[in-house]
């Protein structure tokens, strides 16, 4: 029999507020256990919560991104359950009336063909802490420090079919995020992870079949190979004539498998109730209007205009608007320069080397577009060879101070030879010294010309224009 998987996301991103969603404590990550939370994010009795503004700001900013009706008339509540990590056994949510609804999002889902991910809604909460385990198993600790962390959760409809589009559709929830400057998305930090709600149903079929969730999987490849796992023990656990449990499962990196945490609540199990300590929220026209005002060019709409303006290739725009720091860089040189090919050359080529090799982030490069530019300038002027050119750009970007391109070229003796006398003479000496290379020219071979102006640029310790000294071989040999 044939299977189809049916999928929907819960995606938890985390706001880059400096301060937490209901208190002012900081968000900073990281920090010694329990720093940074207060009385108000741990639940101490007497205390009440503020909605921090710029919160609902970025929540809108995602809402209107991802063509949403935005609920005007919103308001939290208050979801119940215990567990160590979650001090005051509640977490402050929405779930009767979330700030967003009805969006959508247009994936590429193969070359040539898109798909359209509906969005059921878009709430805000609040994050809880975590448990750190001992390393011998026998006890762990709660640390407090992501209480109160600003989140979003975006809900997906049941409209994936496969791990490309799931991951197709986080791509672009990464960047648009990236984008609007509301997270920095970082997965590995924990700022951006997905509930993975699946299920599997013979082809053809319209009955959803009984799901599972897969839990807080913050990787692209751990989704992967998690969806990969889930579905194929769904699909034997149903052959083999069992039934699945609607339940919620923990994803092991390491074993490469899925364990039951526990069965599966519905709503009715929290206990939802309207927050009593926080008003509703009024979304003023002002306000959402502003928001909308204030959209910026998204990464899909950036290549299409750098194949326009720039004439680049759709493929070289993609790589570059991949990342809100190269597109910016980019954009800013070109601007300073005038020459958005050399840019492409340089950028796509040596600045993704090295953070390849090297294991890198475009922010560890003390590149700015003024250095970047004036280097591209002396570049693509051909005053130094393209070994010279990478001799110079890995000094630039390795300095522990803006370089002086200019010195570091006369100190290193990188300034190319355009000396037509004394390539004449070195030409002729090339020549001399090589009479069998020079016979097969005469004799009609004439492809060993480059053997000649290879072994002149050498004799010029690689710093002669090979355009000279092509001109001069092809007059040297015509002389004959």
């Amino acid at each position: 029999m044939n299977w189809e998987i049916v999928m929907g996301l819960e995606v938890h991103v985390e706001l880059a507020t400096k301060t937490k969603i209901f208190c002012s404590c900081t968000t900073q990550f990281g920090g010694a256990p329990n720093t940074h939370c207060c009385p108000v994010c741990t639940g101490m009795p007497g205390t009440l919560p503020v909605l921090n503004r710029k919160v609902l700001e970025y929540a809108v900013k995602a809402g209107v991104a991802l063509g949403c009706e935005i609920t005007r008339y919103n308001k939290f509540d208050r979801k119940n359950y215990f567990y160590p990590d979650l001090p005051k056994a509640y977490q402050i949510s929405q779930l009767y009336l979330p700030f967003a609804r009805d969006g959508a999002v247009e994936i590429a889902c193969a070359p040539g063909l898109t798909k359209t991910i509906r969005i059921h809604e878009i709430h805000m909460e609040e994050d809880a802490g975590k448990l750190v385990h001992s390393a011998y198993g026998e006890a762990s600790f709660p640390d407090y420090n992501r209480c109160g962390v600003p989140l979003i959760e975006i809900v997906s409809e049941p409209d994936f079919r496969s791990a490309q589009e799931v991951l197709a559709y986080l791509a672009k929830l990464k960047s648009t995020f990236e984008y609007l400057g509301i997270s920095d998305v970082k997965m590995e930090e924990g700022s951006m992870r997905a509930d993975v709600n699946l299920s599997v149903r013979p082809a053809g079929s319209q009955a959803l079949g009984t799901r599972t969730e897969m839990k807080n999987i913050n990787s692209f490849k751990s989704i992967e190979r998690a969806i990969a796992y889930e579905s194929a023990r769904q699909i034997e656990v149903i052959e083999s004539g069992g039934s699945v449990i609607q339940e919620t499962r923990r994803w092991d990196e390491n074993k490469g498998k899925t364990f039951s945490m526990r069965s599966k609540e519905d709503a009715q199990d929290y206990r939802y109730f309207p927050e009593p300590d926080i008003p509703p929220i009024e979304i003023s026209d002002e306000m959402l209007e502003k928001i909308r005002a204030c959209q910026p060019e998204f990464a899909d709409q950036k290549a299409a205009r750098y194949v326009e303006e720039y004439g680049l290739s759709e493929a070289d725009a993609k790589i570059i608007v991949a990342s809100v720091r190269m597109a910016s860089l980019f954009e800013d040189t070109v601007a300073l320069c005038g020459n958005p090919k050399e840019v492409r050359y340089w950028l796509l080529g040596e600045v993704l080397y090295f953070i390849n090799d090297r294991g890198m982030t475009l922010s560890d490069f003390r590149l700015d577009a003024q250095s970047f530019a004036a280097f591209v300038k002396i570049a693509a002027s051909e005053r130094i060879n393209r070994r010279g050119a990478k001799k110079l750009f890995e000094a630039m970007i390795f300095a522990d101070h803006p370089l002086d391109l200019e010195a570091y070229i006369r100190e290193n003796d990188l300034e190319q030879v355009d000396d037509a006398q004394l390539i004449r003479e070195a030409v002729r000496a090339v020549i001399a010294e090589n009479p069998k290379t020079v016979e097969q020219y005469k004799n009609g071979v004439t492809k060993v010309a480059g053997f000649l102006v290879g072994q002149t640029i050498k004799r010029l310790s690689g710093k002669a224009k090979p355009e000279t000294v092509n001109r001069i071989i092809a007059q040297e040999l015509a002389k004959l």
